[in-house]
C-alpha cells in the first residue's frame, strides 16, 4: 500500500469514528459540567493532531492495524432492548452489585447498583453536580491522552462512563461486576471507568467484555484507577469478545502508600486485542501484582504492554504473563519496569512464559528493566517453547493418549493464572473455557 493510499484509508476510519460526535445526546440527562466539556474539547483537539499507530512506531511494531484501518465503524444509533433473561448466562452469582453497558450505553434495566455502605456507583451522566465535582481531579488525569489517539478518542466521547467510588475504611464483601456487552456489528463503543478506592478500603472488581453476535465491531476502552493508602484492590479484567472484534484498551493505576493492587487480565477473544497497563507507585511501600494470560488461535493477535513505575522507595511488584498461542496466531508482550532515582529498597520480579502449540504460532516478548537506584532487588526473564516431550510421555505412560496428554498440560499451563481469580463461579467458568479452547486447538 502506498503512503497516500494508507493516509486515505486512515482518514476514512477516523472519519467514521468521529461521526458520533455530531449526533445528539442519547438521553436528556443533566448537562455536563464545564470542566468535563473542556476536557472533551481538549481530547478532540488532540485527535485532530494524532495519527493511527503503525508498525513504524516502536510501541506498535508487532501490532499492525491494517485490517482495522479498512473498517468503517459507526456510532450506535438504535440501542438493543435487552432484558435480564438475555444476559442470564453472563451474570456472576457472587456479584450482587452490577453495572451493565450495552454497546457503550448504560442499561439500568440490566444493572443492580443499589447504594451500599456509602458506595457511589453509576453512570457519569446520572451523577449530581456535587458528585461530579469530586471526580474532576482524577477523570482524564491518569490515562493521558495527549499522545495516544485511542485514549483521546475515548475521552472525546466521554458520556456514559462508569464511576465507582469506595469510601475510606469500607470493605465490600461481594465483588462488583462491570459488564460491557456488544450486540451489533459495525458499532464503535468507548467504555470508560473511573474507580476511586478510598484509604483502607477493600474491593474486588470484575471488568468484563463480551459479545452476543459474531460480527466485527470496535471496543475502545479506558480505565483509570486510584488506590488510596492501605487500600486493597483486586481487579479482574476479562476480554472474551467474539473472534472478529477489535479491542484496544488502556488502564492507568495510581497506588497510594502501603496499598495493594492485584490485577488478573485474560485475553481470549477478538481479532486484534491490545491492553496498555500502566501502574504508578506514587507513594512509599506500595505493592502490585500483575497476572496475565493470552489464549489465542487461528489468526488472532493479542498484545499486552505494561509499565510499572517505581517512583517511591520500598515498593514491590510481581508480574507473571503467560501466552498460549496456536494456529497462525501471534502474541506480543512488552513489560517495562522503571525504578526512579531515590526509589531505594525496590523489590521487583517480572516473568514472561509462552507456549507455542503450532509451527506457525508466534510470540514476541520483551521484558525490560530500567534502574536508576542502587539499593534494589530486580529480576526479569522470558521463556518461549513447546510442551515438554518428557511430560507428555509420562502422561502417556499412565494411559492417556498423546492428544489428551497435550491438552491436559496446556490447560494446566493457563489454569495457573485463572486460579488467582478470587471469585469461585467465575474461576470455574473460565477454567472450562480454557479447557474447551485448548482441546479445540489443532
Amino acid at each position: 500500500m502506498s503512503s497516500s493510499t494508507a493516509l486515505a484509508t486512515e482518514a476514512g476510519v477516523l472519519e467514521s469514528l468521529l461521526a458520533g460526535l455530531a449526533l445528539p445526546p442519547r438521553s436528556a440527562g443533566p448537562a455536563q459540567p464545564e470542566w468535563l466539556k473542556a476536557l472533551r474539547g481538549q481530547a478532540l483537539e488532540r485527535v485532530g493532531c494524532l495519527t493511527l499507530p503503525s508498525t513504524h512506531d516502536e510501541a506498535w511494531r508487532f501490532t499492525p492495524l491494517a485490517n482495522f484501518a479498512h473498517q468503517s465503524f459507526q456510532p450506535l444509533r438504535t440501542p438493543t432492548p435487552l432484558q435480564p433473561n438475555d444476559i442470564a448466562q453472563l451474570v456472576i452469582p457472587e456479584a450482587t452489585t452490577r453495572l451493565v453497558f450495552v454497546d457503550g450505553v448504560y442499561a439500568p434495566q440490566l444493572s443492580s447498583a443499589s447504594p451500599q455502605d456509602g458506595l457511589l456507583m453509576g453512570p457519569l451522566a446520572g451523577l449530581t453536580t456535587a458528585q461530579t465535582a469530586s471526580l474532576e481531579p482524577h477523570l482524564g488525569q491518569h490515562a493521558h491522552f495527549q499522545d495516544t489517539l485511542f485514549s483521546a478518542l475515548n475521552t472525546a466521547f466521554l458520556q456514559d462512563a462508569a464511576v465507582l467510588v469506595v469510601p475510606c475504611d469500607t470493605a465490600l464483601a461481594a465483588p462488583v461486576h462491570l459488564l460491557h456487552i456488544s450486540t451489533q456489528p459495525g458499532v464503535a463503543s468507548h467504555p470508560r471507568l473511573l474507580l476511586l478506592a478510598g484509604a483502607a478500603s477493600q474491593l474486588t472488581l470484575i471488568e468484563d467484555y463480551v459479545a452476543l453476535h459474531p460480527g466485527s465491531y470496535f471496543t475502545n476502552a479506558v480505565t483509570e484507577v486510584v488506590v488510596g493508602a492501605h487500600a486493597q484492590l483486586t481487579h479482574v479484567r476479562l476480554q472474551r469478545e467474539c473472534s472478529q472484534a477489535f479491542h484496544l484498551a488502556s488502564c492507568a493505576v495510581s497506588l497510594g502508600a502501603a496499598s495493594h493492587y492485584h490485577a488478573v487480565s485474560l485475553a481470549l477473544g477478538a481479532q486484534i486485542s491490545r491492553l496498555d497497563l500502566k501502574v504508578l507507585q506514587s507513594a512509599e511501600g506500595a505493592h502490585c501484582t500483575l497476572d496475565g494470560l493470552a489464549l489465542i488461535g487461528g489468526e488472532q493477535l493479542a498484545d499486552t504492554h505494561s509499565f510499572i513505575d517505581h517512583a517511591k522507595p520500598h515498593g514491590t511488584s510481581r508480574q507473571l504473563h503467560k501466552c498460549i498461542v496456536g494456529g497462525a496466531a501471534r502474541a506480543v508482550f512488552s513489560g517495562q519496569v522503571m525504578v526512579r532515582p531515590g526509589a531505594q529498597q525496590t523489590d521487583s520480579a517480572q516473568s514472561s512464559r509462552n507456549l507455542l502449540l503450532s509451527t506457525k504460532a508466534q510470540v514476541d516478548t520483551q521484558p525490560q528493566l530500567e534502574i536508576f537506584a542502587d539499593d534494589v532487588k530486580c529480576t526479569h526473564g522470558a521463556t518461549v517453547g513447546q510442551l515438554d516431550s518428557d511430560e507428555v510421555f509420562y502422561l502417556q505412560s499412565r494411559g492417556l493418549s498423546e492428544r489428551v496428554a497435550r491438552n491436559l498440560l496446556t490447560y494446566a499451563f493457563g489454569a495457573e493464572i485463572i486460579n488467582h481469580i478470587p471469585v469461585a463461579s467465575l474461576r470455574q467458568q473460565l477454567e472450562q473455557t480454557v479447557l474447551e479452547q485448548t482441546t479445540s486447538q489443532p
